[in-house]
């Protein structure tokens, strides 16, 4: 990976900051988005260093696949959208949604998609992969949005609200139950749950889809066999220590190892040759073991910081759409995030799912930040 383009993207990152103070954006969102951004990089490259040790891949691939389809563009994707109008997004809402489910289901297309561990979630263009869920999130927040906003007080309403409410839940779970996701059906549930709360829905109703919920997974943890093997690891982790719970346990080696302050950037011993998916789902354990207890904690208030800043966003909004938009934004990052620290911590079933600004995944960095545009534009014409 040629050397200069991480100090030019650097100097992007100055000039975007530059150009969205004087177009009036929210300041303190844009400087934690920032620095997720730069902290994260940093993490990944101190994780890709674990991959000198293995075959898998040379870690300047791995660095530069980061770099050139998730980090740059999505800079660029970020600047973008934090000045299209946020509005636009309400008229061409279904049809993008639309657009998500068809390549959420042309992946099983033989040729067209591809597998791995058991799952088909990317889509092959050329040489690249493109794991499409990142699509059916965001759209389905953003139509789902647009349909709350567009109903108002009649959301009350059963055939208005609980109704859309189930049928949007089952076609996003039937999508990625398909591939298998549930980490990410779990994600994109927790965000359409959330704005229909905030748009006025009623608390039975979400009572009631919970129930439901839960039987669906009681369901899978007895016809999905990878469903009930994560339970059981999770209540018994250290019966499978040397199976399915074998990277909870290297996980946490690396955390306990970790201490107060670390063991220092790049000096992680654990992401060479004992940690699964360093730079992947795995990404926090080599974080925490390299910054301590005092990294972990700052990096996971750089993401309550954020989630915090969203939600003010979100009340002081314009329009019920910007609203709605920025509430569900802000609880698949938080939601997602927090899902992956906690697998690592051993403090929730282990998760496939990456860990947002940090983790290795071109179309998760890229989409990441394009949504932290849509954010900024809404921070325009908030109420200061």
């Amino acid at each position: 990976m040629p050397l200069g383009i991480i100090p030019s993207g650097f100097c992007f990152l100055r000039d975007i900051l530059f150009h969205m103070r004087i177009r009036r954006v929210d300041t303190p969102l844009l400087v934690s988005i920032l620095a997720l951004v730069t902290a994260g990089f940093l993490i990944f490259l101190s994780a890709s260093l674990g991959l000198l040790a293995r075959d898998q891949a040379h870690m300047s691939s791995i660095a530069w696949k980061q770099v050139t389809i998730g980090l740059l563009p999505g800079l660029v994707a970020l600047w973008a959208f934090s000045r299209l109008d946020y509005l636009r997004l309400r008229t061409w809402s279904f049809w993008a949604f639309l657009a998500a489910i068809v390549l959420n289901l042309i992946i099983f297309i033989p040729g067209l998609g591809l597998s791995h561990g058991g799952a088909t979630r990317w889509l092959l263009v050329g040489s690249f992969s493109f794991q499409v869920s990142e699509a059916l999130k965001i759209t389905a927040v953003i139509c789902f949005a647009a349909w709350l906003s567009l109903v108002g007080e009649r959301i009350k309403d059963w055939r208005r609200g609980l109704v859309p409410l189930c049928v949007m839940l089952v076609v996003v779970g039937i999508l990625c139950l398909l591939q298998p996701d549930t980490d990410t059906l779990a994600v994109i549930s927790c965000s359409i749950v959330a704005m229909y709360l905030v748009a006025g829905g009623k608390w039975k109703h979400i009572f009631a889809v919970g129930a439901i919920g839960l039987v669906a997974l009681a369901a899978l943890a007895v016809w999905r066999p990878y469903v009930r093997a994560r339970i059981e690891t999770f209540i018994h982790p250290a019966e499978k220590s040397q199976t399915s719970g074998y990277q909870i346990e290297q996980s946490l080696i690396a955390i306990g190892s970790g201490q107060i302050t670390g063991r220092g950037f790049g000096q992680s011993i654990q992401k060479f040759a004992y940690l699964p998916e360093p730079v992947g789902d795995s990404i926090f354990a080599v974080a925490a073991e390299e910054f301590g207890l005092i990294g972990s904690i700052t990096l996971i208030g750089l993401y309550v910081f954020f989630a915090l800043r969203t939600f003010r966003i979100a009340a002081r909004a314009s329009d019920p759409f910007g609203s709605l938009l920025a509430t569900g934004i802000a609880t698949f990052v938080i939601a997602q995030s927090f899902v992956n620290i906690g697998a690592m911590a051993g403090v929730l079933p282990l998760s496939g799912i990456p860990l947002l600004f940090v983790s290795q995944g071109g179309t998760a960095l890229f989409f990441v930040l394009a949504e932290c545009g849509m954010l900024l534009n809404i921070s325009r014409t908030a109420k200061r």
